[in-house]
């Protein structure tokens, strides 16, 4: 087995685990934006300290970087930003696992991303199984308490939220393999530095917008430091294994790969959440595991 395989996985039970976290506290006590914020400021340290830590101990030199590491972390690290944002107010929309399904159009889009700005496109296959993944989006799209011909509800708040959300994670996906491959290391060690870089990017840039337009949501990240801090951690494990993952691999088989959040978020909605799935709902959620199955076997 290859290892971006298991590391995908991690990488998406870990990330369940961090948007069942900032759902929990964007419904409480926090906004969209501090919710948000919590992940990137309670994890920054954390990952500061064991690349700090890992440098140490074995006496490796930090990567040498270059302008267009930069480049692509930034963008990634805004985008990123924008795309978290879209998720959190996206879960007031939906339940949670139809809310994760949204934001996973991301996988659609990766490939299209990737060959703008990496020139990296995958297979005939691998798209048609990418347009079976349209497809379940787009029989989750119509609210089940909402009567009327379904192509009306593509304008919905919900489907506008879900599929930003998508594009921006794209793009932060692919950006982020860009840096990563701009640094001659291992493939741990570049995803730990452009890791590193990205979080204490938008760490001081959400800090700065924050300071200005939300200072009291800044109070209540830090009131809510009991339960965010696990935030924290959860974000910098999944982060982490993502970037790992993209850089052994390009972003949009990762992305597929990790799809399988999909099945982990059922099981928060049912058994954390007591949220209920409809049955057309399961069918969507299932259509879409199809295409994810289907990714992997033609990769």
């Amino acid at each position: 087995m290859d290892l971006w395989i298991p590391v995908t996985v991690a990488a998406a039970l870990f990330q369940t685990l961090r948007f069942m976290l900032q759902k929990a506290l964007s419904v409480s006590s926090l906004s969209a934006t501090g919710a948000t914020f919590a992940r990137f400021v309670y994890s920054a340290p954390l990952i500061l300290m064991g690349l700090g830590l890992w440098f140490w101990i074995t006496g490796t030199d930090l990567p040498e970087t270059n302008a267009r590491f930069w480049l692509f972390a930034s963008l990634g690290g805004l985008t990123q930003i924008l795309a978290t944002v879209f998720v959190v107010l996206l879960f007031r929309e939906r339940n949670f696992a139809v809310g994760i399904t949204f934001k996973n159009t991301e996988v659609i889009q990766t490939a299209l991303v990737g060959v703008i700005l990496l020139g990296e496109g995958g297979s005939f296959s691998a798209l048609l199984a990418m347009l079976i993944g349209l497809l379940a989006v787009l029989i989750l799209s119509k609210p089940p308490d909402v009567e009327g011909h379904w192509w009306d509800h593509l304008r919905s708040r919900a489907v506008a939220l879900g599929l930003a959300s998508g594009v921006f994670f794209a793009v932060s996906g692919v950006s982020y393999r860009g840096a990563s491959l701009e640094l001659a290391a291992d493939a741990p060690l570049r995803a730990a530095v452009t890791l590193a870089a990205v979080v204490t990017l938008q760490t001081l840039v959400m800090a700065s917008w924050m300071a200005f337009f939300e200072p009291g949501q800044i109070n209540a990240v830090w009131r809510a430091r009991k339960r965010a801090v696990f935030i924290g951690f959860t974000s910098m494990a999944g982060s982490f294994c993502w970037f790992w993952a993209i850089t052994l691999q390009i972003a949009a088989y990762v992305n597929a790969l990790g799809q399988i959040e999909l099945v982990f978020s059922m099981a928060v909605t049912l058994f954390f959440f007591k949220e209920k799935i409809s049955l057309r709902e399961y069918l969507g959620i299932g259509l879409l595991a199809v295409s994810i199955v289907t990714l992997v076997l033609v990769i």
